[in-house]
């Protein structure tokens, strides 16, 4: 029997056939891939797109809602009122004033100024000295509120709380504190001269010393030799400046000086000198010490 040829008439075997089929195969799979590459990209595209398009949409939304939520805080606070809008604010500052004042006393306890916590504020205390001697002491009460205000206090008429109150109290209450104590230190200073003046030199005066209630305004005749028969002298002081101790002008004449010797002239004019470079009584003690070296001498 003979064995069946396996070549074709075309002369290709059956294996080369399901190989080139196989080839052919392979070749359209991937031409068909190649053409459906395009495809995916533009749907790839088209989802990215859509994707974009609603981020846009989100955008415009979150823009929208913050635009609304600025409008109705805008509305709110122009519906609320002043005192409601400023209250925290007020009270925090209240807070800070009441601290500044509390620091201001403790650091300067040793200076005169002392005080202490009310229920409204606090009550300052300022003790005035003169030369290492304590003399008067003055309080003022405070209302730690808005605005501040003085409740009470001690403090002579004729000393200018209101002026200086007006000036600082609301801006720098340390400022109005130190201020209020110079003029009171400088009324006590100018107090405690007169009274010497009157207590420990009224043999040297010749009349009565005459003065105003601030004590800025002194005058008064006295003599050097009060046993003698020399010229008494009339001295009138004007304190000018109300935080001062010692006199801005200064007038010295002499009685009957129109018959003065040019050595009666240098002592008027040293007098005046004196009165504006030293407290009163010490320059009367000068003069003391002047008129017992006299008597010394003459003796």
């Amino acid at each position: 029997m003979e064995q069946a040829n396996p070549l074709r008439p075309d002369g290709e075997s059956k294996g080369g056939v399901l190989a080139h089929l196989e080839r052919l195969e392979n070749q359209m799979s991937r031409s068909r891939k190649q053409s459906e590459e395009p495809q995916s990209v533009q749907a790839q595209e088209r989802v990215l797109g859509t994707k974009i398009q609603k981020l846009r949409h989100l955008r415009d939304d979150l823009k929208a809602a913050v635009r609304h939520r600025r409008g109705s805080v805008k509305a709110c606070i122009a519906n609320v009122e002043p005192n409601q809008i400023v209250e925290v604010n007020e009270q925090e500052a209240l807070e800070e004033k009441l601290e500044n004042v509390k620091a201001v006393l403790q650091a300067y306890h040793f200076t005169g100024l002392s005080g202490k916590l009310t229920s409204r504020g606090v009550c300052v205390c300022i003790n005035t000295a003169f030369e290492g001697n304590l003399l008067d002491s003055y309080f003022v009460d405070l209302v730690i509120q808005k605005p501040l205000r003085i409740h009470h206090h001690s403090v002579p008429v004729f000393i200018p709380l209101e002026e200086i109150a007006a000036k600082y109290l609301q801006t720098n209450i340390q400022h109005f504190l130190f201020s209020l104590c110079e003029y009171l230190n400088a009324y006590s200073g100018r107090k405690y001269q007169a009274d010497r003046l009157q207590s420990d030199f009224a043999a040297l005066l010749t009349g009565p010393l005459q003065r105003n209630p601030l004590c800025n305004l002194l005058s008064f005749t006295y003599k050097l030799d009060p046993g003698g028969q020399s010229f008494p002298f009339c001295a009138r002081l004007l304190y000018k400046d109300l935080t001062a101790t010692l006199p801005t002008d200064v007038t010295v004449t002499c009685q009957g000086g129109e018959a003065l010797s040019s050595s009666w002239e240098e002592q008027r004019a040293s007098h005046e000198t004196l009165f504006c470079t030293k407290p009163l009584h010490q320059v009367f003690a000068s003069f003391a010490r002047r008129e017992k070296l006299d008597m010394s001498l003459v003796s």
